[in-house]
């Protein structure tokens, strides 16, 4: 699709309110901010409101701005679903999938998804933001992802969720960490341990508040980074709890050992595929989601068969 069906106004309107600025904006599509500037005060004249607040530095939406922005990116998005049915209708898969994934996938099975992708599929392009579950449940729901995969979805009635794998709730150390010989541990046992937890961003930290509150002594450590969280397990000296799909390529190289927690209740986790069940599902976002569930799933097989 050479043009646009949605008016230019309002694709204006969307890159400012990216951008912050006229000129940002005017720079990021190559128009001359004095046009932008123009068809924005035409448009707040025609609809009869102020759509953004002139601030020093730049522009900031108004909440009839916001609204109004908010309604243009769910246009863009079904005009993109659009172009791709209609090429799909011609017999070619082409188009564009927003998709919002883990931290952890990134180091996992994302980058040998997306060469596989490619190969298969070279006229579907793929855009990537790295969230946490919260911020792409939220991506999903208001428009800005097309497709999720996460970890620990709560259930919703407006999310569809096309795949689904339970991860038993356990812990990641070094081989040569005492924990590694056991085939399950306790939180009793793990408590006898310096411990690194991930932020509380994350569920399994928030599972691990309510439920075990009692371990988050002095002396643990706490970082948003997972990277981070692995190379203090690899060094012998911590213990961190996460999934195996979190840790799969070092428990595939041997470089950590996954230790399952035995204690009743211990809730397992979940990883996901999922989409917004209020829209249509264009053929090239099933292909996108078969290809990430057939990547976990791999993941996963290579950690239980290197275990076993």
């Amino acid at each position: 699709m050479r043009g646009s069906l949605v008016p230019a106004a309002l694709r204006y309107a969307d890159q400012v309110a990216r951008s912050g600025s006229i000129q940002s904006a005017a720079r990021e599509m190559n128009i001359a901010a004095s046009a932008i500037n123009r068809q924005i005060l035409l448009l707040e004249r025609d609809l009869g409101v102020t759509l953004f607040e002139r601030v020093t530095g730049g522009m900031r939406l108004t909440p009839a701005g916001d609204a109004l922005v908010a309604l243009t990116r769910r246009w863009r998005s079904d005009e993109r679903r659009a172009n791709a049915e209609l090429k799909q209708l011609q017999g070619i898969n082409q188009g564009h999938v927003r998709l919002v994934a883990m931290d952890s996938h990134v180091n996992g099975f994302l980058p040998r998804f997306v060469g596989e992708l490619n190969e298969r599929h070279p006229r579907i392009s793929l855009e990537i933001q790295v969230a946490s579950t919260d911020d792409a449940q939220t991506a999903l729901l208001s428009g800005a992802a097309d497709l999720i995969a996460a970890f620990n979805l709560n259930p919703h009635r407006e999310i569809h969720v096309l795949w689904r794998r339970e991860l038993p709730f356990g812990c990641i150390v070094a081989p040569h960490h005492p924990l590694a010989q056991r085939k399950t541990t306790s939180m009793q046992e793990v408590a006898g341990y310096p411990i690194v937890l991930q932020n509380k961003a994350l569920a399994i930290r928030r599972y691990l508040e309510a439920r075990h509150g009692w371990l988050l002594s002095e002396g643990t450590i706490e970082t948003n980074s997972l990277q981070l969280v692995k190379r203090l397990a690899r060094s012998g000296n911590y213990v961190a709890f996460t999934s195996e799909l979190d840790a799969a390529p070092e428990l595939v190289s041997g470089a950590l050992v996954f230790v399952p927690v035995r204690d009743k209740g211990a809730d397992p986790q979940t990883v996901s595929v999922a989409i917004d069940a209020r829209k249509p599902f264009p053929k090239i976002a099933r292909i996108v989601a078969d290809g990430l569930a057939a990547g976990m799933d791999a993941d996963l097989q290579d950690v239980r068969r290197r275990a076993s």
